[in-house]
């Protein structure tokens, strides 16, 4: 339990120190800014892999999987990497959401500060239960296998429409139980207009986020659920996960274009954790394995999108 305490209380204080000290003033994440942060971050959740094999080394932290520590390290790692890849969708969603509703670069970093706060307390819930229904139905892991190949074919197939903000279920519900206005008045999420309160177009693109989020959740969970049982694991590679992809979004979100085949690398990733959750009773593979298939397939992806040319309109 002093575990779980020290760690949340750790992501805590530095959500703390982000906020209050390091970005105290509103201004534009630039790439170099971003690319500083997102190798910190990258090296804290490599580094905490140290801290992984410690805890299940020296017993300090519950083993209900009787995992050994190095075993342990893999499946954090695997974890983590698969977090990281299908947070690349999220990230495209992101910057949809803000383009439509028009937030400026200058305030994006605080609406993702409180929507990467909530998104910390709205998984945590998840992999609470989501841990508690395989730890007590365990059939409930080839449901999980099951909607993980069906995203992966949905991922391969294209079908999905264009994703518009301002036509979604959820803006449409919050128009009719809250006042919103289409005018942004510095960082605020609430203004007063002829006496009544009124949303503005940062706290809508918040709870869109939001909500996005928990949908992005409902495939990277029961993929990490596919690498591991174990609370601790799922929660720590999870959460140090989510805590970079803000400056990954700083970073990445202008170049996302030219990753053409990265949405192949995320079919990869979750058809192969939808099938060992299939098989997971009648073939045990190595977590080597695992990581090695979750790193070819988003390394392979991002070169073929660098390598090969994209072919213009013109020429097809």
């Amino acid at each position: 339990m002093w575990v779980w305490i020290i760690f949340i209380a750790f992501i805590l204080v530095f959500l703390a120190l982000d906020l209050g000290v390091f970005n105290k003033e509103n201004h534009v994440i630039k790439t170099k800014e971003a690319s500083i942060w997102t190798a910190i971050w990258v090296t804290v959740a490599l580094s905490f892999s140290g801290v992984i094999y410690w805890l299940f080394s020296s017993g300090l932290v519950d083993n209900p999987t009787g995992l050994s520590p190095s075993n342990a390290v893999l499946k954090y790692v695997t974890g983590y990497l698969i977090e990281l890849s299908l947070s690349v969708d999220n990230i495209f969603v992101i910057a949809v959401i803000f383009s439509s509703f028009k937030i400026p670069p200058i305030y994006q970093h605080r609406v993702l500060f409180w929507g990467i706060l909530g998104a910390i307390v709205f998984r945590a819930l998840m992999i609470l239960f989501g841990v508690a229904l395989i730890t007590r139905f365990e059939w409930i892991i080839y449901v999980f296998g099951v909607f993980l190949l069906y995203t992966a074919f949905k991922m391969l197939k294209g079908e999905d429409e264009e994703f518009d903000p301002k036509k979604s279920f959820v803006f449409r519900q919050l128009k009719k139980i809250y006042p919103i206005t289409g005018t942004i008045q510095g960082d605020e999420f609430f203004v007063k207009r002829m006496g009544i309160k009124a949303a503005t177009p940062l706290f809508v693109a918040l709870i869109v986020i939001e909500l996005t989020d928990i949908l992005f959740a409902l495939d990277s969970i029961p993929a990490i659920l596919a690498i591991t049982a174990d609370p601790f694991l799922v929660f720590s590679s999870n959460i140090l996960a989510i805590m970079g992809l803000r400056s990954m979004y700083f970073l990445i979100s202008r170049m996302l274009e030219k990753f053409r085949f990265i949405n192949y690398s995320l079919v990869v990733i979750l058809a192969f954790v939808g099938l060992k959750m299939l098989l997971s009773h009648q073939l045990h593979l190595p977590e080597w394995v695992s990581l090695t298939v979750i790193t070819v397939a988003l390394v392979g992806g991002i070169i073929a999108s660098l390598v090969i040319p994209e072919t213009s309109k013109t020429d097809a």
